[in-house]
């Protein structure tokens, strides 16, 4: 599959993640403007479809297989969920609190003692298994097509 493959997670990510992106966009300050929303909501998903790849890296790394996600078992979701966690609640973390890059409405649910959003961390944690089963039915899809 080559780089295809990345490609391919990365676009999947990318449209799986702007929706969710665009959903939680009130949970935000700043984003009142639908225009503003729409931009900044489209930059985020092109860094979560980053995101997402850098759980496959990590994922082909710790499981040694780069066809990892396609059976991942136990193993392959224990990296999505770890790797996942650890990201987002970093990202998070770093933005809100040191660069304060971005910041809450007051109706963005939050993780105790640290004070990260829920919503942002649940999306790392419930896009990238999605993700994941998506480009393995295409790349299956793809592989019944071609002679």
């Amino acid at each position: 599959m080559g780089i295809r493959q990345p490609l391919l997670i990365f676009a999947v990510a990318v449209l799986l993640n702007y929706p969710w992106e665009l959903a939680q966009a009130p949970l935000y300050a700043g984003l009142g403007d639908f225009r503003v929303a729409l931009w900044h909501c489209f930059l985020s998903s092109l860094g979560d479809g980053l995101l997402v790849l850098l759980i496959y890296a990590f994922g082909w790394i710790a499981l040694r297989r780069r066809e990892w996600f396609d059976q991942p078992g136990a193993s392959g979701y224990l990296v999505m969920l770890t790797v996942g966690l650890t990201v987002s609640v970093g990202i998070e973390w770093v933005a809100v609190h040191l660069a304060q890059r971005w910041t809450y409405t007051e109706y963005m649910p939050r993780v105790p003692g640290i004070e990260v959003g829920i919503v942002p961390v649940a999306q790392m944690l419930i896009l990238p298994p999605l993700i994941f089963r998506m480009v393995c039915a295409m790349q299956r899809k793809w592989t019944r097509i071609e002679p």
